[in-house]
């Protein structure tokens, strides 16, 4: 296995070269990204250690959470089961994917400051394990949507090729959450729980459980939610034939921007996580 070690640098306190040693952590990280992998794997071992069935726990209660809310709510929105079922198992996986990504990456510096303060690793590599050790998680849940879909009978057109680009930005955006949360939350550990407080108000404010059509007119005002919008990347594909044009645009202006203010962070005050953690 390839060492992830950042090139030495003779630092020059007039010209510390923020933006040099922050691509050069960045490039360290991708080019040593089987440690990251393995480290992740690591991770959900150690998490289920001891377990008969390990983290396909998390498959079967999904799988419990969509027949129940599936049952529940088809009867109070007046939609068939049939038709709803597609929707609502694809909206909660993806979901749910989402929000850990999101509450791990609050912690996936803080929770590595032994390492930190240690040993020369490249921060990069810890954003990456937080990203691999979610999709790893994420690759319990997700043939549980085939299953849904062979039950129901609900197949996608051709247009679930842009499943392929929708699950690309959504890697890169979580790799810059993970950047940019891992280093605030490593400085002021009151962001985590704002952070966790904001996910679970938008998740009512996302139509997960709901339909986007049962807001009738003001559904035009939804790719305001950029929750919306990265969510619609994958489900749209999947079961409401591509999403909308508009849809992917604000999608990918949302992930423009969290990238560019992940960069100028991870720039500007990389060399301070050290002293954070």
């Amino acid at each position: 296995m390839q060492q992830a070690v950042l090139p030495t640098y003779h630092i020059d306190a007039e010209n510390p070269d923020r933006r040099g040693r922050a691509l050069a952590d960045l490039g360290a990280g991708f080019t040593s990204w089987r440690l990251a992998w393995a480290l992740a794997r690591l991770d959900l071992r150690n998490r289920y250690r001891g377990s008969v069935i390990g983290p396909f726990w998390v498959t079967l209660s999904m799988a419990a959470m969509v027949l129940g809310l599936g049952l529940l709510y088809s009867q109070l929105f007046q939609m068939d089961l049939q038709s709803y079922l597609p929707h609502l198992v694809t909206s909660l996986i993806v979901w749910n994917v989402l929000a850990a990504m999101v509450a791990d990456a609050a912690n996936c510096l803080s929770s590595a400051d032994g390492v930190i303060r240690q040993l020369r690793l490249p921060l990069t590599t810890h954003a990456l394990r937080c990203v691999f050790r979610n999709a790893l998680n994420a690759a319990h849940t997700l043939p549980l949507i085939l299953v849904v879909f062979a039950i129901v009978g609900h197949w996608p057109g051709i247009e679930v090729l842009l499943l392929i680009p929708g699950l690309a930005v959504l890697a890169v955006n979580a790799l810059a959450v993970s950047i940019f949360l891992g280093m605030i939350c490593a400085r002021f550990r009151d962001i985590g729980p704002i952070v966790t407080n904001v996910m679970q108000m938008a998740f009512f404010l996302t139509p997960v459980i709901w339909k986007p059509e049962l807001l009738k007119e003001n559904a035009v005002w939804l790719p305001l939610n950029p929750f919306y919008t990265m969510l619609e990347m994958v489900r749209g594909p999947l079961v409401e034939g591509g999403g909308s044009l508009l849809t992917w645009a604000a999608a990918l202006g949302y992930s423009s921007v969290l990238l560019a203010i992940a960069l100028v962070f991870f720039i500007r005050f990389r060399n301070r996580v050290a002293f954070w953690v």
